[in-house]
């Protein structure tokens, strides 16, 4: 075909060469993406250039980026998040109630802020949306990724890590309450002039099997001065609850519903 002579081939490199993208270059010159793909994957292996994909990580890079968004998207990672990084595959898995649209947006609100190159998508499963960003860098930005379950090994913030969550000590509480916490309804029952009458509050939950995760969440309520107490599964610490009334309007006023 004529577009797939030489002498097209040689002008789709000099496109490339200046910086256009494969899929404009491909427009441009009316030819499949996939062949425009291959000239410059055949191209490098003739010069001996070892391909490297683009990165705006902010460890890698230098490149200033948002704490605020960081120290929220931390917070939903401590929960229930996950990172898949092998040959080929490396991606950022948020996992989200499916029915809770804000938090998916602002889940990949924050993966943009963070990291704005990386693509960003939803995946969607019965009752569950996964948000995921595919780079290979999320476990620069989270040096908490390994093998296994996090509460199965040891979770510690890296001193810049600290330093984030203490700027913007809400928002990694945030993160940590729209990920693995809840804000409900109590009810008990008091006698009010000899007659026993409901009586209803709210509270939240933060529940967590990772001893070392549950520390950083209360670790946090402690500066911000937040009075919180240990509810127990089987004699084991498992939930965070805060419950008097002063603490959770400050809660309510920071972190907003799951929605």
């Amino acid at each position: 075909m004529d577009q797939h002579k030489p002498s097209v081939r040689a002008e789709a490199l000099e496109l490339l060469r200046q910086g256009l993208a494969n899929r404009t270059v491909a427009e441009l010159l009316n030819v499949p993406r996939g062949t425009i793909g291959w000239w410059l994957s055949q191209e490098r292996k003739r010069q001996g250039i070892t391909y490297e994909r683009a990165t705006d990580c902010p460890l890698c890079t230098g490149r200033p980026y948002d704490h605020e968004a960081y120290a929220y998207l931390l917070g939903l990672y401590l929960g229930d998040g996950h990172i898949i990084s092998k040959p080929k595959q490396h991606h950022l898995s948020i996992f989200c109630n499916a029915t809770q649209v804000g938090l998916i947006a602002a889940a990949e609100a924050a993966m943009k802020r963070v990291m704005p190159l990386p693509s960003v998508r939803s995946r969607y499963k019965p009752g569950c949306a996964e948000v995921k960003s595919y780079t290979k860098h999320w476990t620069c930005m989270f040096p908490q990724h390994g093998p296994g379950k996090k509460h199965d090994r040891k979770i510690v913030l890296e001193p810049w890590q600290q330093e984030i969550v203490d700027t913007h000590p809400w928002e990694f509480v945030r993160g940590l309450i729209h990920s693995d916490g809840c804000r409900i309804t109590n009810w008990t029952t008091r006698l009010v002039r000899g007659e026993r009458k409901r009586y209803e509050y709210p509270r939240y939950f933060f529940t967590n099997k990772s001893d070392d995760i549950r520390e950083l969440f209360t670790g946090t309520l402690d500066k911000l001065g937040i009075t919180w107490t240990h509810c127990t599964r089987n004699g084991n610490p498992y939930n965070i609850s805060v419950a008097r009334k002063a603490d959770v309007a400050l809660m309510d006023a920071h972190i907003g519903p799951k929605y």
